[in-house]
């Protein structure tokens, strides 16, 4: 169960962030620009801090999809390192065979 609101999370955080990610990088951009006026940079940079937290693209980690791990991630294929054997080794992963020299 733990997993799979980990997994949700993880999608709702995604959804959110590519949803606000053109408005975020507007108001950026506005900030950066040294040519307007301190009082309109401000304002921007203000409007930055009330975005909510789940929308900043700093806080997506890569995780499996299957078992919502983050670590040993193997980002080709969207898996833990644990799954991706398994699966290789079953033949579920297509092109994927065992090394042998």
């Amino acid at each position: 169960m733990p997993q799979i609101a980990i997994r949700l999370r993880d999608r709702i955080s995604r959804f959110l962030v590519a949803q606000a990610e053109p408005q975020r990088e507007a108001l950026r951009l506005v900030c950066r620009d040294r040519s307007l006026p301190l009082i309109v940079r401000m304002k921007a940079q203000l409007e930055l801090q009330k975005f909510p937290r789940y929308t900043r693209p700093v806080n997506i980690h890569n995780k499996c999809i299957e078992s919502g791990k983050s670590r040993g991630y193997i980002s080709e294929f969207k898996l833990s390192k644990i799954l991706f054997r398994e699966k290789a080794l079953a033949g579920e992963l297509p092109g994927v065979r065992k090394a042998a020299w």
